[in-house]
């Protein structure tokens, strides 16, 4: 058999390059003559520059950036002249500090500016930004500062961007503002818009640490922040869809940086050449690190039985765990769900013996198949 294997990262476990492989390695264990391929995959979340990086066959440039909490730390773009990709992730991650630890309210944004103009400093024709996985809900306006705008209060006082500012900007000077003229592509599977009960605040702020008592208020300040900006630029950075995403980092980029949107895994399929092997393959297999009933929102898993049904391939979704919901991918495509988890463990067990459950999880599936197949039941 041709066998497609292409494989989201399991957080905190395998990057997908790392997933890819043992799912590879339990195949080729199980029957050698079988064919496989891997196309380590990523939906713009974090990752997706490491993957996109091997695709376009560029180079890491490190760069020293600030996170979210304006700490020095050292993050990367890639590029090969012509394209340069990086992650938001890469600096202002959400996986960076432990749940106890996250101040949503005095995060910002500015680490992603900083990156951004070292990016366009090598002057590529593209630049791709990941954007998921975010701890920062400032509307994008630590990357305005970084990129020349300044944010001023009602006493001319100069405004530090993050949260707490957004209801005190009373002016802003664009003076120093120019929007660069590379070509902006961000990969985001998300949809909502800024404000509102299903925007950045509401929808993504618990995660990030906003407290449910405090959704109204963060909300209010937003929109202000949006009419400041409605007022000063005379564009609405509400109106885009996909504006919420990243904690509104995408209101600026779409509304601001004209920006064009493609969801993750679109872009990373589009960049490889998966498509022309997937005509070809017999079986594909897939996996994250858990499948649940959000995975049908643009995730790895979902993008990839979108396109193998298009040819009518057979998708096989291996997962670290399975959450509430994960039947629903059955209507999305996928021919079986599996989970690496075999006995009960604690999580830091299961995360070390990632690599070798996912390798057995293929090899027992394989086995299976070429039973089957040997007795002429498939």
């Amino acid at each position: 058999m041709k066998i497609l294997i292409a494989s989201d990262s399991y957080k905190g476990c395998m990057t997908s390059k790392q997933a890819c492989q043992a799912i590879e390695n339990g195949i080729l264990s199980a029957n050698p003559d079988h064919e496989a391929k891997q196309f380590p995959m990523a939906d713009g979340g974090e990752g997706t520059a490491d993957v996109l990086c091997d695709i376009i066959q560029g180079q890491k440039i490190s760069v020293t950036t600030i996170d979210a909490y304006g700490k020095p730390i050292e993050s990367f773009y890639a590029t090969n002249g012509k394209t340069a990709v990086m992650d938001v992730a890469s600096c202002i991650g959400l996986n960076m500090y432990p749940r106890n630890r996250r101040n949503p309210m005095i995060a910002s944004s500015s680490g992603v500016g900083r990156l951004m103009k070292e990016a366009l400093n090598s002057h590529p024709q593209t630049l791709i930004i990941g954007l998921g996985g975010s701890c920062t809900n400032d509307g994008g306006m630590g990357i305005l500062h970084e990129f020349g705008i300044r944010f001023y209060d009602h006493r001319h006082q100069l405004l530090k961007p993050n949260v707490y500012a957004l209801n005190r900007i009373a002016y802003i000077d664009k003076t120093d503002f120019k929007k660069p003229n590379t070509e902006i592509i961000i990969a985001c599977d998300v949809r909502n818009h800024l404000l509102g009960p299903q925007g950045a605040t509401y929808i993504f702020g618990c995660q990030k640490g906003i407290f449910e008592n405090q959704m109204e208020q963060v909300d209010g300040w937003m929109t202000h922040y949006r009419n400041q900006i409605r007022q000063c630029f005379h564009i609405d950075l509400n109106k885009p869809e996909g504006s919420g995403a990243a904690g509104g980092i995408g209101s600026v980029l779409l509304g601001l940086f004209h920006a064009r949107m493609i969801p993750g895994i679109e872009l990373v399929i589009q960049q490889s050449d998966m498509e022309t092997y997937m005509k070809e393959c017999d079986l594909v297999f897939t996996g994250e690190g858990q499948t649940d009933e959000q995975t049908k929102y643009g995730k790895v898993p979902y993008g990839i039985a979108a396109l193998a049904s298009r040819y009518n391939k057979p998708v096989l979704c291996l997962s670290g765990a399975l959450g509430k919901g994960y039947c629903q991918m059955y209507q999305e495509g996928l021919t079986g769900i599996f989970s690496t988890a075999d006995r009960a463990m604690s999580f830091q067990q299961a995360l070390a013996a990632g690599p070798q459950k996912l390798e057995a999880l293929s090899y027992s599936i394989i086995k299976m198949i070429d039973g089957l197949r040997e007795k002429g039941m498939l």
